[in-house]
Formats: structure tokens, sequence, C-alpha cells
């Protein structure tokens, strides 16, 4: 590991030369190719110089130590020894973390869709609290966000809601968020108090790059139709919604949150082919004879994840067993703890099985 270590210090510092030269700035691909590439590699690489500077320090301790002249001294030594050999595990647990092998999507964006599922209207007034959630999380990331496509209820809330969040990490943060959601509540309708149980289906697609998935123009049907809901008269009239099929797959995808139909399709386009690398993805993990099944999930959207119960302020995360009572300000964007948690869980999972 030392010996990889120490090749990824050089690259990194040939890197680092290379993005200053004036001749590859000039070349503006090549020279954010290495950019890139010298990103990949620097948090590792620094964690690594920090351990080295580190084990210096417990050596330097150490023969501090050796000398019984001064116990004043010693005693300096023997503190600054045990502060730097409890630093020195926490680097070495570190580096090994960001030694794993890193999934290609963790920096792309995100099209988050969530669904209504049972419940009826309550379902769809929950699937409104959690595109909420997301909104203020990916606000909190300084992330950017847009609404791709959205068929909205009577009362409030969605039927269903396509988001697209643009932000560096915004997958490896959001990845574990597909699965079912579940909430118990009292509903406003609700005159006896009963507590009802409803659901919504969250899908977190990492977006695909043209160069990714290259979708022939004979291979889909467009059609156009009236939008519905909110958006004024010039929406709901005008043929501005778009409804693309793709033929090989099936796949179908609409938008209608624009009043341009040109808006509409280059949308619909950007969750088409998030939809169609999903689908290409989740066909070669089934082609291999054994797909890693992590302490997180599947990310099987039949999956129930997590539950949120309004009479106890509770939130449940099922897969890692996490419960938390601070239900309002997870509502408010304060997913940190749960994501935390679901990415140290899902690290130490897969560095079991290194």
């Amino acid at each position: 590991m030392l010996e990889k270590l120490a090749a990824l210090s050089e690259k990194y510092d040939r890197l680092t030369e290379a993005v200053s030269d004036p001749e590859l700035i000039a070349q503006q691909s090549e020279w954010q190719k290495q950019v890139k590439a010298r990103a990949e590699i620097e948090d590792v690489v620094l964690a690594y110089r920090d351990l080295l500077a580190c084990e210096q320090a417990i050596s330097d301790a150490r023969a501090l130590l050796e000398d019984k002249s001064d116990p004043e001294m010693a005693e300096l030594a023997q503190m600054e020894l045990e502060e730097n050999l409890e630093k020195k595990e926490e680097l070495e647990q570190r580096i090994k973390i960001l030694l794993l092998p890193k999934d290609p999507n963790d920096d792309k964006n995100v099209l988050l869709e969530i669904r209504a599922g049972t419940g009826g209207d309550e379902a769809a007034l929950f699937a409104g609290d959690l595109f909420k959630m997301y909104s203020r999380y990916a606000e909190s990331k300084h992330w950017r966000t847009e609404i791709m496509d959205a068929s909205y209820t009577d009362i409030g809330g969605f039927k269903e809601v396509v988001m697209l969040i643009e932000g560096k990490g915004a997958y490896s943060h959001l990845k574990f968020e597909s699965g079912v959601h579940r909430v118990q509540r009292v509903p406003a309708t609700e005159s006896s108090g009963r507590i009802h149980t409803s659901a919504a289906t969250v899908a977190v697609l990492p977006e695909a790059e043209e160069v990714e998935v290259e979708i022939n123009p004979n291979d889909i049907r467009i059609d156009l139709f009236c939008a519905t809901g909110p958006g004024g008269q010039c929406v709901n009239t005008t043929q501005s919604a778009v409804r693309i099929t793709h033929i090989p797959t099936g796949i179908v995808v609409s938008c209608q949150d624009e009043k341009s139909q040109i808006k509409n399709k280059a949308k619909g386009m950007r969750v088409l082919r998030a939809r169609v690398l999903e689908k290409m993805q989740q066909e070669a993990q089934d082609a291999e004879a054994s797909v890693r099944k992590s302490m997180v999930g599947s990310g099987d959207r039949s999956e129930r994840i997590r539950t949120y119960n309004f009479p106890e302020r509770r939130v449940t995360d099922h897969r890692i067993g996490l419960t938390l009572h601070k239900l309002d300000q997870i509502l408010e964007g304060d997913l940190g703890d749960i994501i935390d948690a679901l990415i140290t869980s899902e690290q130490a999972q897969r560095m079991k099985e290194e």
C-alpha cells in the first residue's frame, strides 16, 4: 500500500506542475482532463502526506522519551506520542477508505424522481414533503435544482415529480435514497384522529452524458400534447408538452414544465438518457454471476427503506437500523446524519469484501 501511495504522490506533483504550464492551459480540453485527474487523487495524497508527517512526529517523540534527564520534556513527549498514535490510526483508516474503488457515477449530477404510492391524496402530499426535503438539502450543499417534469394534484403535492440536481458529489450523497419511503401520520382530512400509512417512491439516477448514451433519432418517437396543471392559459392550451418514447427499450418520458416545446424536448432527452443508462447498468449487473448486495440495500425501488413517523417525531432508516427523533429538521433538509451513516455503513461493508 505504501508503494502505491508514494507513486500517487509523485503523480500528483507531476500533475500539479503540468496544470500550471501555459502551453497546456491553452489546450482547454486536455488541461481540464489533467485538472480532473489531479483532483481525483488529491484527497488520498494529502492524507498520505499527513500520515508521513505523523510518523515523523511519533519517531521524534520516542527519541525524546529515551532522554531521562528532563522529566517535564518526557511528559510532553509522551502526550505528543499518544496524540499522534491516535491520529496515525485515523489516517490509516481514512486512506483505506479513499483507496476503495470509486463509483464512477459519484461525481455526476442527479435526476431525482418522486412518485406518490399507496395512500391516495395523502401519498401525493407526502411526495411533496419529500420534494421540499431534497430541495432544501440540495440548497444547503449549494447545488442547483431544476424541475424537469411534474404532475400536480388539486390539493397540493405531486403524483410525480422529476428534479435535476447539479453539484459536485450529488450522486455520491443521494444514491442511497432510492426506494420506498413510508409516512405514518394523521391526515388533515381525518376527523377521528386515526393514523394512516402512505408511501412514496424515490428513484435516484445519475445524469448520463451524451457520450455515454448515444440515442439514435430513429429510435425515438415524439408526441406533443397540451400540458396540464398550473402554468397559465398559454401552457394549458398549446401543444408544448412532449412525450418521448425510446422504442428499443420501451422507456417513456414526459415533460411539460416549460412553455416552450423545444425546452421540454431538451429536458425530456436528459431524463431519457439517464433512464436508458440506468437500464444498461442494471442489465450489466444482472449479467454478473454475483451482484454485491451491500449493507445499505440493493437500491431496488420496491424496497422499503425509511419510515417517517409524525406522532413520535421519528425517522427510521430500516437498512442500517438508524432511528433519529428529529423529524421536523429532517423534513427541512437536515439529512446529513442519515446520509453520513449510510455512506459509512457502505464503506465498512466494502472494506470487509476487499
